[in-house]
């Protein structure tokens, strides 16, 4: 069965945008973007909110900016033939390898392992992952501690208001004090 990731940049006081809705302060260096990029390599299908899919839009043309280095490319290169749901009830039409969900990602994600395909199922934006969590249907929390306080904003962690007990699967640190760490759900058999 596909694996449903969610994956993110968050402060270390724990939130994906400030409290003004910037989030600047996720911009990777090289080092960190070649990471995430071999993380997209894993990924069979993105869902995301309307406003991070406006939001990723750029990348759409992004091999048309002069300014864009290597890894940028490599980047769009990997991210543009990506499937990629989106959900949104004021959208009517996405574009590139993009297409409006059906359903809730309930019913996406159950649609979704239900088909065969390979790569993971990836979750994108907090509110989504939210609703996704409070579903149960997370396996992986993959987060990106970028050193800075924010002070508020939009939390990356699911205010769901339930115990999820996780287990550490990866850990890594970057030259630039980012720490990647990845957590894997832990599932308890039912007896």
């Amino acid at each position: 069965m596909r694996s449903v990731t969610y994956s993110m940049g968050v402060s270390l006081d724990g939130f994906i945008v400030g409290p003004n809705g910037r989030f600047d302060w996720t911009a990777p260096d090289e080092e960190v973007l070649r990471f995430v990029t071999d993380e997209i390599r894993g990924i069979g299908v993105y869902l995301l909110g309307r406003r991070l899919y406006e939001t990723m839009l750029y990348w759409e043309t992004a091999d048309q900016d002069p300014s864009l280095d290597d890894s940028m490319l490599e980047w769009a290169a990997v991210w543009n033939p990506l499937p990629k749901v989106v959900f949104s009830s004021t959208l009517s039409t996405v574009q590139g390898e993009a297409r409006l969900a059906v359903g809730g990602p309930a019913e996406e994600i159950e649609r979704l392992r239900a088909e065969p395909g390979q790569g993971d199922i990836a979750i994108g934006g907090a509110t989504l992952a939210a609703e996704a969590a409070a579903s149960g249907l997370i396996d992986e929390y993959r987060a990106r501690v970028y050193p800075v306080l924010v002070g508020g904003g939009t939390p990356f962690y699911p205010q769901h208001e339930r115990r999820v007990d996780l287990e550490l699967v990866e850990t890594r640190t970057f030259s630039s004090g980012v720490v990647h760490l990845r957590h894997r759900v832990a599932r308890r058999a039912v007896r």
